[in-house]
């Protein structure tokens, strides 16, 4: 991933956040046919091994867990994103040389993927996976809500994923290389949208900007 310095991000607390509040992830592996790629939700370990696992599943149909894998597998996970408009930036009323842009977040973490058709293994992955989407809910659903004859059916037609992460990149690109008017002008912008991930990214900005760096 291009990451100029000015939008790198390594905190592992940061890179963490951006993982775990991801809804889908994409899962992409080299094969002899080519690139496969799977979009999926993925759950994070993150006291497991040095920087993490990746756990989640894929349909049995899906030939992706079946072809041999060339090297790490990458999974990317995309945080909120927004259009910037020129009309934001005050430079705009200095001297109108300004451009639209994108703000985004986003972590590519590398690993050997290892797939896996184990029942009890894929139980406790799925158990997981379902745990987290239902939290917070007045009623939540658990695995255990239904027949236990129809939940080992369902099992036998998905594939455990598990990734433990070699290597990861993260990058946050929140307007940190324009000079503070700038940023608040795309921070006030944003936060007027009626869109809720522009508002998010509104009020990340505050947070990623610091000194103005043109990296």
């Amino acid at each position: 991933m291009y990451t100029p310095p000015a939008f790198r991000e390594d905190d592992p607390a940061v890179l963490r956040a951006i993982m775990q509040e991801a809804g889908l992830a994409t899962l992409v592996t080299a094969t002899p046919e080519g690139l496969l790629a799977t979009p999926l939700p993925l759950i994070l370990a993150a006291d497991e091994g040095e920087r993490g696992v990746l756990y989640g599943h894929v349909a049995r149909a899906n030939p992706q867990w079946r072809m041999p894998v060339a090297g790490d597998a990458l999974v990317l996970f995309a945080g909120a994103d927004a259009y910037v408009s020129p009309s934001w930036y005050a430079a705009k009323a200095e001297h109108g040389k300004v451009v639209p842009t994108w703000n985004y977040a986003a972590v590519h973490a590398y690993g050997p993927v290892e797939f896996f058709e184990d029942e009890t293994r894929l139980r406790a992955v799925v158990t997981l996976l379902t745990d987290r989407h239902e939290a917070g809910r007045p009623d939540p659903w658990h695995v255990t809500d239904a027949p236990p004859a129809y939940v080992a059916a369902q099992l036998r037609g998905i594939v455990g994923v598990r990734l433990p992460i070699a290597r990861i990149e993260g990058k946050r690109k929140m307007s940190q290389n324009r000079p503070e008017a700038d940023r608040a002008g795309v921070a006030a912008g944003l936060a007027a949208s009626g869109r809720e991930r522009d508002r998010i990214v509104g009020a990340a900005i505050a947070v990623a900007s610091g000194p103005s760096r043109r990296e």
